[in-house]
């Protein structure tokens, strides 16, 4: 949570809107992590939005930065800008398309995907990680 609202925190600071998201068991994840950045209610949909409403969200975004997870596929579906980070599993075996319109953070080696703890090479990725790869997006340099 910490660093996902670093690199909140910082977007935030560029001039862009962050909206976070959640599934239907993430509801207290993603209010702490809009409380530590400072996020506004409109912002934040933990609980799971429908699937339309996900979808819309990630099809008009600046930029999607997930795990690898379902909004990740959904953001390679619609040509929207990612940064995914990957823990236990190798973006080799679920990661997006080569290109520069999609960028995979990645420490290796892999690990348990059923762990009970966040990965170790996961935790390897850090906030400055995730901006840089944020920079390197074409057409997402920030104002």
């Amino acid at each position: 949570v910490e660093r996902y609202a670093a690199v909140a925190d910082e977007l935030r600071a560029r001039g862009l809107r962050v909206v976070v998201t959640g599934g239907a068991d993430e509801s207290d994840l993603v209010a702490r992590l809009a409380k530590q950045a400072g996020l506004p209610d409109t912002d934040v949909f933990g609980g799971g939005l429908p699937f339309g409403r996900l979808a819309a969200l990630v099809a008009g975004a600046y930029a999607v930065i997930s795990g690898d997870t379902g909004i990740a596929h959904l953001a390679v579906a619609h040509a929207t800008p990612s940064v995914t980070l990957f823990g236990p599993v190798a973006p080799s075996r679920w990661g997006p398309p080569p290109g520069p319109r999609h960028r995979a953070l990645w420490y290796g080696p892999e690990g348990d995907p059923h762990g009970r703890r966040p990965d170790p090479a996961l935790l390897r990725i850090t906030p400055d990680d995730v901006l840089s790869a944020v920079d390197e997006l074409p057409g997402t340099r920030h104002p």
